[in-house]
């Protein structure tokens, strides 16, 4: 039984491109992986979160875990701050990180460049702070979405270095599970990119979204004129709707807007409210059970002390490993 370890920034609500990009195939991993999945939060620090929200965000990603249907009895549902271990491999494996290739990573390029007021050394040492993660469990495989694949590498090049540096064949390297289909990345509602919030509240569909949002965001989705021309390729911003509606519309649904789109008489306008009414029957279930979840304190608070313990008894078994490895004195 292979190592699976997957983790969600804590800034904010589960949203659909957390759902389809990997959430998903959680459910069918912790059957047949030892499965570690946690709640990102010292990563969600380097966008500066106000401390008032800072604890309901955890939470709300707690709740949403169990909603889509993780079994804290299957797998190990932790909180990243809550293993103190991560954080003292992070600082060893920032020794075997360079400068160069921090910089060269094209999501700390595109940080930089759009928030060119936060240039912080969490961010540079993002990736440093990812392979932690994974390897404090000695993890083989973590599902990740085309925008994470870089980060996976940079995460293989640590762990060969670290092994090849003292001769020892200690730490695997890990690579992108995804039940052998194409790495999901699902686009957002502003035309190009993926789907997340740091790139504003208005570009995703949360899983605990009301109906009358949803149809909000969705009708103010980015669009186009429309084709001039018989079977149009399709720009950016139209493909996006394509692809969120083969998420969670009908064959038959997708089959008659792709008909219109090539004949040239399709009514964005349609096409979007068709898209609101079946991503809102998609998420309805969730959102009442993340209701439910959420009124059972009690629970959650058992969930997260359960999975906290046993996250941490594997990470102290690789720290200490890792300490002798490395040669400190006890």
């Amino acid at each position: 039984m292979e190592t699976v370890v997957s983790g969600i920034r804590s800034t904010g609500n589960l949203h659909i491109g957390n759902y389809f990009g990997a959430i998903k195939n959680f459910i069918r991993m912790q059957e047949e992986h030892n499965c570690f999945f946690f709640i990102a939060d010292m990563h969600a620090l380097t966008t500066h979160p106000k401390s008032e929200d800072f604890k309901q965000s955890v939470k709300n990603v707690v709740v949403e875990y169990l909603a889509v249907g993780l079994d804290p009895e299957k797998s190990t549902i932790y909180i990243q701050s809550d293993v103190p271990q991560i954080s003292e491999l992070y600082l060893l494996m920032n020794m075997y990180a360079y400068v160069g290739e921090l910089e060269r990573c094209t999501s700390f390029k595109d940080k930089i460049r759009k928030h060119p007021d936060n240039i912080n050394a969490g961010l540079l040492t993002y990736p440093v702070l990812m392979a932690s993660d994974i390897i404090i469990h000695k993890a083989t495989k973590v599902p990740v979405g085309k925008d994470q694949e870089q980060h996976l590498e940079m995460a293989r090049n640590f762990v060969n270095r670290f092994n090849h540096l003292y001769n020892v064949d200690y730490f695997p390297e890990p690579y992108a599970f995804n039940f052998g289909e194409n790495l999901v990345k699902v686009p957002g509602l502003d035309g190009s990119g993926k789907m997340g919030k740091s790139e504003g509240e208005g570009n995703a569909i949360f899983l605990s979204e009301d109906p009358a949002s949803i149809r909000k965001k969705i009708m103010r989705a980015v669009s186009d004129s429309g084709p001039t021309e018989a079977n149009q390729p399709k720009t950016e911003a139209i493909q996006n709707l394509f692809t969120l509606m083969s998420l969670v519309s009908k064959p038959e649904t997708i089959s008659f807007f792709e008909n219109e789109y090539n004949g040239c008489s399709i009514r964005y306008g349609d096409m979007k409210k068709q898209l609101a009414e079946d991503m809102i029957a998609f998420t309805a279930p969730l959102k009442d059970e993340i209701e439910k979840l959420h009124s059972n304190e009690k629970y959650l608070n058992e969930v997260i002390a359960y999975g906290g313990e046993k996250a941490r008894e594997s990470a102290s078994k690789t720290l200490k490993e890792v300490r002798e490895i490395i040669g400190f004195m006890h």
